[in-house]
C-alpha cells in the first residue's frame, strides 16, 4: 500500500481541467473535462487510507471510497467500478452533481490537515464513465422471476434506485411518471452544464434493457388512482419528489414575469433536448436580453443564475438575505457562478415588486444584517431600517425551495397520512405508509434534499419492500397449507 498510496505529501491535489468562463458561457456543455487514466491514478494515490474514513462516514450512501481509490491508484478500474457501484446506483451522476465540498471531500482527513482534499467526485465520475466505455456496465439479468410485481410512482433518483434493486432480486417492476422521459429532476431540473442528459438516458436505457417497464405521461389520480394501482401490484412505492415552489409573499408577487425555478429550468432543459416549448419560444421563459433577478441561495438558485447567463441575459443578480459564508448551496457552485458574471447581492431581501401594465419592472429591496443566532446556531437576518434600494428587472425567478404537492388529493387517496409539512408519513423501520402495501421514499418523505439522499432512500425502500413481499408470500403459503 505504501508504494501506491499516501502520496499526498509530495503530490498536489488537482481537479480536472475546467473550461474558462468565457468558453463555458457560450453553451450548456459540462464545464469540467474528464481525467485521463494516469491523472486519475495519481490523484487517487493521494488518499491516506485512514483508519476512520470520514469521507465514507459523511457519504449518505456510505460508499467504500478508500477501497475504490486504492484500486484506481493500482490501475484496477473494473474492480474499482464493482466496489463503487455496489453501494451506489448512479455513481456517474453523484460524481457530477453531489456537493462533495459539503460531504466526502469536505471531510477528507488530508483536507483537514492542510494538504488539500482527494478529488473524490471527479475520480468517481472517471471510474464509471470508463466502465461504460469499456462495456463493464451490463443490464440486469435475473435468474428467475418471483412472480410478484411492484409499481413505483416517480422516475426520479429514488424511484430508479429502488426499481433497480428490486429488479435484481427478481420482481416485475413498472415505473409510472407524469413526464415524457424518465429521470425526474435529473432530466428536467438540473442543467446540462452540471449533468448532460445523455448520462441520465444511458442509465435509464440500461434499466429498460434489464426488464423494468416505464409508463410515461402517466398521471396518478387521472390515468389511475392510487387504489387502482394497488390492486394491480403487490406493493407500491411513492417517490414523486417535491416540486411545489415556495412563494415570495410580498406585495406585487402576482405580477407577470415572476416564475418558479422549476418552470424556468424545465423549459430550458426541454429546449436543450430538442422539444418545442411555447413559453420559451414566445420569449417569456427565455432570459435573453433581460435583467434577471433570482431569489434564493441554494443549488437551484445557482442553476437558475448560470442558466440565465448562458441564455445571454443582459444582467443576472442573485438576492440572498444572508452573507456568502451562510449560503446553503455548494460553495463550488457559487464560485462558478461568480466566474461566469453573476452579480451576488448579499444581505438583501425583496420587499415589494413594482409593475407596469401588469408586468414586473422593479424590485424594492431591504438591506439586511445578521443578528442573534437561532436554535441551530445560524444567525437570523434582520432588516436594516431605512435601507431600501430599488433595482430594475425584466424577469424574477423564485428559487426559495420546494414543498410537497397534495399527494392524497392528487392520488384520490384521502386516507394517506401526511405530516404537517405535507410530506408522506412512513414507519421509519419499514418505510411503509399507514396503508398496507404502500411505501414512500425520497424527497416526498424527507422534504427537498440531495440526489444522493434520494438514492439512499430508494435503496432502503427496496430492502424494506423485499422483506414485506417475502412475508406476504410466506403468509399466503401458510394459509394454503392450513386450508
Amino acid at each position: 500500500m505504501s508504494e501506491k498510496m499516501l502520496k499526498f505529501v509530495n503530490t498536489k491535489g488537482q481537479t480536472p481541467e475546467k473550461l474558462s468562463s468565457s468558453q463555458r458561457v457560450k453553451n450548456f456543455s459540462e464545464i469540467y473535462k474528464n481525467y485521463i487514466a494516469p491523472k486519475a491514478e495519481e490523484q487517487s494515490s493521494r488518499c491516506s487510507q485512514c483508519g476512520v474514513p470520514y469521507c465514507q462516514i459523511h457519504c449518505p450512501l456510505s460508499n467504500n471510497i478508500p477501497d475504490w481509490l486504492k484500486l484506481t491508484a493500482e490501475g484496477r478500474l473494473e474492480e474499482a467500478y464493482e466496489i463503487s457501484s455496489a453501494t451506489n446506483n448512479m455513481p456517474e451522476v453523484c460524481g457530477r452533481i453531489c456537493p462533495q465540498d459539503r460531504l466526502c471531500e469536505g471531510n477528507c482527513v488530508i483536507e483537514r490537515a492542510g494538504h488539500g482534499t482527494v478529488t473524490i467526485g471527479s475520480i468517481e465520475k472517471f471510474i464509471t464513465d470508463t466502465a461504460f466505455e469499456e462495456g463493464w456496465v451490463k443490464p440486469i439479468k435475473i435468474k428467475k422471476s418471483l412472480g410478484q410485481s411492484v409499481g413505483i410512482i416517480g422516475a426520479g433518483p429514488a424511484g430508479l434506485a429502488a426499481a433497480e434493486q428490486l429488479r435484481k432480486i427478481g420482481y416485475e417492476i413498472t415505473i409510472y411518471d407524469k413526464y415524457d422521459r424518465p429521470g425526474g429532476l435529473l432530466i428536467y431540473g438540473i442543467p446540462n452544464f452540471k449533468l448532460e442528459k445523455n448520462i441520465v438516458e444511458r442509465r435509464t436505457k440500461l434499466l429498460k434493457e434489464g426488464g423494468i417497464k416505464f409508463e410515461l405521461n402517466f398521471i396518478v389520480g387521472k390515468n389511475a388512482t392510487l387504489s387502482e394501482l394497488k390492486k394491480k401490484h403487490d406493493a407500491i412505492l411513492i417517490s414523486t419528489g417535491v416540486y411545489k415552489a415556495r412563494e415570495v409573499e410580498i406585495p406585487g408577487s402576482n405580477l407577470k414575469n415572476i416564475y418558479p425555478a422549476m418552470e424556468f429550468l424545465t423549459a430550458s432543459n426541454k429546449k436543450g433536448l430538442g422539444d418545442k416549448v411555447k413559453m420559451f419560444d414566445d420569449g417569456y421563459l427565455n432570459a435573453e436580453g433581460k435583467d434577471i433577478v433570482v431569489i434564493g441561495g441554494g443549488d437551484t438558485a445557482m442553476d437558475c443564475v448560470r442558466t440565465s447567463i448562458r441564455q445571454n441575459a443582459k444582467s443576472v443578480k442573485c438576492l440572498y438575505r444572508r452573507d456568502k459564508k451562510n449560503m446553503p448551496g455548494s460553495a463550488r457552485e457559487v464560485v462558478n457562478a461568480e466566474e461566469e458574471g453573476v452579480d451576488f447581492q448579499w444581505l438583501t431581501n425583496p420587499k415589494e415588486f413594482i409593475g407596469k401594465n401588469g408586468q414586473v419592472t422593479e424590485v424594492i429591496l431591504d438591506k439586511m444584517k445578521l443578528g442573534e443566532a437561532d436554535a441551530t446556531g445560524r444567525q437570523a437576518p434582520e432588516i436594516i431600517q431605512g435601507s431600501e434600494i430599488k433595482i430594475k428587472v425584466d424577469m424574477v425567478i423564485k428559487a426559495l425551495g420546494f414543498d410537497p404537492e397534495d399527494i392524497p388529493g392528487l392520488f384520490s387517496e384521502p386516507k394517506l397520512d401526511v405530516s404537517k409539512w405535507g410530506t408522506i408519513k412512513i414507519d421509519l423501520k419499514t418505510m411503509q405508509t399507514n396503508i398496507d402495501g404502500i411505501f414512500a421514499a425520497g424527497d416526498i418523505v424527507r422534504g427537498a434534499s440531495l440526489v444522493v439522499w434520494a438514492i439512499k432512500d430508494g435503496r432502503d425502500a427496496a430492502e424494506a419492500m423485499d422483506i414485506y413481499l417475502k412475508n406476504k408470500i410466506s403468509k399466503s403459503s401458510k394459509k394454503r397449507m392450513v386450508a
